[in-house]
């Protein structure tokens, strides 16, 4: 997620650490650089414009201070203006579903508005588990116009352990009626209404819509959009809104190869929040939007506070508290080195978790790919040893370190490669921890 952006930032306001002030000559140069960037990811040229004014603006003129050279303070400014365009520190984030409430997704179709659907009622769900309360959901679909729309509804709903409703009526009307109807009588916390969609705008589709809002009423209604159709995304949006005015945005696929330019320009354009993003095609794969760790995220400064909150939701806590003792008290060994591994794995791929690391945007897939195959080896290696070994390591010499690689599929080089990371790691630890900085394992 906005890794051509942040690759872009990176390398416009790198040059400009060894200015001696910022200046109305290179400040355009840089800000020029920046334009460029905005251009290519697709953001709309009066957006560009307008947002490079207010930069402009703000670095003209100002001095650099005793903790900030030239480039940091441009970082700076760039930062505080591009949260503003995001939505600002104290943004909306995520919508909160009153009780009981219809929740109305809407959406073209290919923008993944069915899964999106499903995804939001198990965050849902989740998010009360996570407070020891269960929500009573229902799903239920009049998209009768793409093939087996509903039976893919009714599978994911399955698969969450929500509620599923089909309707026996056949226009999306009618049906959307019905449906009400049954989320009444079951007394349902919430009901999420998967919409008809189109490949493009048209009138049926509106009128349709516009008919089930006002049966319904609806307390909240969604807009799900294609992040990888750039602008056209916002045209969409600016359609809907024009005859179902909606109350938040979510976008998909920005996990793809999209430039970001969407959500970059949409707040500016819509005045309308981005709730979630959806970034993957797993039923959990999706996230808040919060504009304070996207702006950090574009600026390639990483997203730690989203990686914790992931590791929480994945890593039980005790797991994550013995092996941070063990870290701190120096009695950390192999098999908890492979136990940090597995809690590794537990987040996801390192081309996932790379997304909230700073200073990652550079690797290339090839590179995440060489680290995966690495951590997979590791794993295999340490399963492959004895219990004396795994404690021990001190012991391994020529003879079980070629029985070791015989067990695991390795070579002897892949085992010392492997001894070679984990002595790196107990150093990296005992640096932090005479800085009294280490909290938890990957801290």
């Amino acid at each position: 997620m906005f890794s051509f952006l942040s690759q872009k930032f990176s390398g416009v306001l790198s040059w400009l650490n060894n200015k001696g002030r910022l200046t109305e000559e290179n400040i355009d140069q840089a800000i020029g650089d920046v334009r460029n960037a905005l251009i290519e990811a697709d953001v709309p040229l009066n957006i560009v414009e307008a947002f490079l004014q207010e930069i402009k603006n703000e670095a003209i003129g100002k001095k650099v201070t005793t903790t900030l050279n030239p480039g940091q303070l441009f970082i700076k400014i760039v930062h505080e203006k591009l949260l503003e365009f995001l939505g600002g520190r104290n943004s909306l984030s995520a919508v909160t579903f009153q009780i009981p409430s219809v929740i109305m997704v809407m959406g073209l179709q290919g923008s993944g508005k069915t899964t999106t659907t499903a995804k939001l009622a198990h965050h849902v769900m989740e998010q009360a588990k996570q407070r020891n309360k269960k929500r009573h959901i229902l799903l239920a679909s009049v998209d009768f116009y793409r093939p087996a729309a509903i039976d893919q509804l009714e599978i994911l709903a399955k698969k969450i352990g929500s509620g599923f409703y089909r309707a026996k009526a056949q226009a999306p009307v009618q049906a959307a009626q019905e449906i009400y109807g049954h989320f009444k009588e079951g007394q349902y916390d919430h009901l999420f209404l998967d919409t008809a969609g189109r490949l493009h705008i048209d009138r049926e589709m509106m009128q349709e819509l516009e008919q089930i809002n006002a049966k319904l009423a609806p307390k909240h209604k969604l807009l799900v959009l294609d992040a990888m159709t750039g602008q056209e995304s916002l045209k969409v949006a600016q359609a809907f809104d024009q005859v179902v005015p909606f109350d938040a945005a979510i976008l998909t696929k920005m996990d793809s190869d999209t430039r970001g330019g969407a959500a970059f320009a949409f707040r500016y354009a819509l005045h309308k929040p981005i709730a979630w993003v959806g970034v993957g095609e797993k039923i959990e794969d999706l996230e808040n939007f919060v504009p304070e760790r996207m702006t950090t995220r574009i600026l390639g400064m990483g997203d730690m506070q989203t990686l914790l909150e992931k590791a929480s939701e994945n890593i039980d806590t005790p797991s994550q508290d013995a092996l941070a003792k063990r870290l701190m008290d120096g009695s950390f060994t192999l098999q908890d080195f492979y136990e940090q591994i597995g809690m590794i794995d537990k987040l996801g791929s390192l081309q996932k978790i790379s997304r909230y690391l700073p200073g990652t945007h550079n690797l290339t897939p090839d590179q995440m790919e060489k680290g995966q195959d690495e951590m997979k080896k590791f794993k295999a290696i340490i399963s492959s040893m004895t219990a004396k070994e795994k404690y021990v390591p001190q012991v391994l010499d020529a003879s079980r370190k070629k029985r070791i690689a015989s067990g695991a599929g390795v070579t002897v080089q892949d085992i010392n490669q492997l001894l070679q990371r984990f002595e790196q790691s107990k150093q990296f630890v005992k640096m932090f921890r005479k800085m009294g900085k280490l909290k938890r394992f990957f801290m």
